[in-house]
């Protein structure tokens, strides 16, 4: 009902909506068009079925509005499921314009926002299923693989000013699959950590480690979510990578240039430092430094040329 009378510009009022009943009156009715549906469940038929039904309208909008009312975001999310699920990070923007194509009508950014959001949780579930079901997932795959490492640390749970007991939420997890763990003792000995910040409902920040085999691939080794890139989630991750994954001696670490890796280093009592491993700066991130502070494009190939040359 919602999708015809979107298509044909048109607009109905529900006069009583029941679960085994549905009955519905243009919103012209008595004005020049006499369109109305009852329709009724079937409950043997497992189905529903058209009781009443007076024919296409005969009404025309006075006015062409950009929107509808039967338009809405639950309606969208529907229409744009299939496009959420081959990228869920797709824009607001490509679904105003995807809406736009199949029902020719202009939708607010928020509602389209909320279809999206709507989308997302029907086909991947919701971030406090997804959060939950987290050391569900890490207890499963350590029981299909024992070899693996999973590191947790949690924190008590308050409830404004007040602390909930015999509860605890997660702080921190570090965790290396046991091929990656197996890969690295092939790849060159140098590994390579870096953050970035989680965008959904729940912050924080993921931390990844990676290495690069004899054809130059890019290795992953591990990972970490933590609250953020502060020295102690730092020294969570780089002690746990040094530990489990990062044995051998001799290796070279790269990482940008942030305040809390250096910190993090510098409490690891020598396994990050000479002669068992050496601190280096990331070529791109000195290059992307300079540029910030002289505005200068033309120096930098000779910035990154004397960085190889060093």
């Amino acid at each position: 009902m919602k999708d015809y009378t979107i298509r044909r510009g048109v607009d109905y009022r529900v006069y009583e909506s029941e679960p085994t009943t549905i009955y519905a009156k243009c919103t012209e009715y008595g004005n020049g068009c006499d369109w109305l549906i009852r329709v009724t469940k079937m409950q043997k038929k497992y189905c529903w079925e058209i009781r009443r039904y007076n024919g296409s309208h005969t009404c025309t909008r006075s006015t062409i509005s950009q929107d509808h009312s039967k338009l809405d975001s639950k309606t969208v999310a529907e229409a744009i499921k299939p496009l959420v699920e081959v990228d869920p990070s797709i824009k607001v923007k490509t679904v105003i314009a995807d809406v736009q194509s199949k029902f020719n009508y202009t939708i607010s950014y928020r509602k389209a926002w909320l279809a999206k959001q709507q989308a997302v949780e029907s086909i991947f579930g919701s971030w406090e299923a997804s959060y939950e079901a987290l050391p569900i997932w890490f207890e499963a795959m350590c029981h299909k693989e024992p070899s693996v490492v999973v590191h947790f640390e949690t924190m008590p749970a308050y409830q404004g000013d007040d602390l909930v007991p015999d509860i605890r939420v997660l702080h921190r997890v570090f965790w290396s699959y046991y091929p990656c763990i197996r890969a690295f003792r092939h790849c060159k000995p140098v590994v390579q950590v870096d953050g970035t910040h989680l965008y959904g409902k729940y912050k924080g920040c993921l931390l990844v480690a990676v290495s690069q085999d004899g054809k130059n691939n890019i290795v992953p080794i591990a990972f970490a979510i933590v609250e953020g890139e502060t020295s102690d989630a730092w020294y969570f991750f780089l002690s746990n990578l040094r530990q489990h994954v990062v044995t051998r001696d001799g290796v070279g670490l790269i990482s940008d240039r942030h305040d809390s890796i250096r910190s993090a280093i510098e409490r690891s009592n020598g396994v990050w430092s000479p002669p068992r491993a050496f601190h280096m700066f990331c070529i791109r991130h000195i290059e992307s430094n300079f540029l910030r502070k002289f505005k200068a494009p033309y120096l930098q190939k000779l910035i990154v040329n004397i960085c190889k040359f060093e």
